[in-house]
């Protein structure tokens, strides 16, 4: 008797395991199916390089090296074709354009490529670019673009330089010259705030539309 209990007891137990199993299972898939960026947990980048096998290539927050990469290339955008062209071209409107063709393209060709490659998960350096999909078109936009941001560059220095003149009353002094390291940073500095100006319109929008198509 108590032979056939323990048997039908192991038998019950056992039927419980499956069940357990069943809906730890059960609750795995539905947890995955659900899945959001908003409601994931956070996984750090030596996570990520563990299951992945791609290795993060700079320490530090995904911001920090998207500023530092994008001052790093600014930079070399005014070394090269600012101070090593002024020599040969005179004009400050060709300087200009030159100066902003190159941008657009450094950042198209360089920039960008280089914070995809950095970034630990696809995509996730998608909200430090202006235009992240890889289309040819964006090459194109990529170059509009910079000219809007060497027109803002350019303001604050004509309006630093148009204040230094008033106060000392010299109005041939140019007390802010054109450098790569402080071009650089207003350039990232410009391009970051309207990326960041791009993003948070694009957030407006999608919630709006989330909000429509509830019933």
């Amino acid at each position: 008797m108590s032979k056939k209990k323990t048997s039908i007891d192991e038998k019950k137990d056992k039927a419980d395991i499956e069940s357990n199993y069943y809906d730890l299972h059960s609750e795995a898939i539905d947890e995955l199916v659900n899945a959001t960026e908003d409601n994931s947990p956070e996984v750090s980048d030596e996570e990520i390089a563990r299951y992945t096998g791609r290795k993060v290539k700079f320490k530090g927050g995904p911001l920090i090296r998207a500023i530092l990469i994008k001052w790093w290339f600014a930079g070399c955008v005014c070394f090269l074709f600012l101070w090593g062209l002024g020599l040969y071209i005179t004009d400050m409107l060709d300087q200009l354009f030159i100066l902003g063709l190159a941008g657009g393209v450094f950042t198209d060709l360089l920039v960008n490529n280089v914070l995809r490659f950095t970034e630990s998960t696809k995509g996730a350096n998608d909200k430090y670019m202006m235009f992240p999909d890889k289309r040819y078109r964006n090459f194109i936009f990529n170059i509009i673009y910079s000219f809007v941001i060497l027109f803002f560059v350019m303001t604050v220095y004509a309006a630093v330089n148009a204040f230094a003149a008033n106060v000392t009353g010299a109005s041939d002094m140019l007390a802010l010259g054109v450098e790569p390291i402080l071009y650089g940073a207003l350039y990232t500095g410009f391009d970051l705030l309207l990326i960041k100006m791009k993003n948070v319109f694009a957030g407006i929008i999608k919630d709006a539309k989330e909000q429509v198509r509830k019933p």
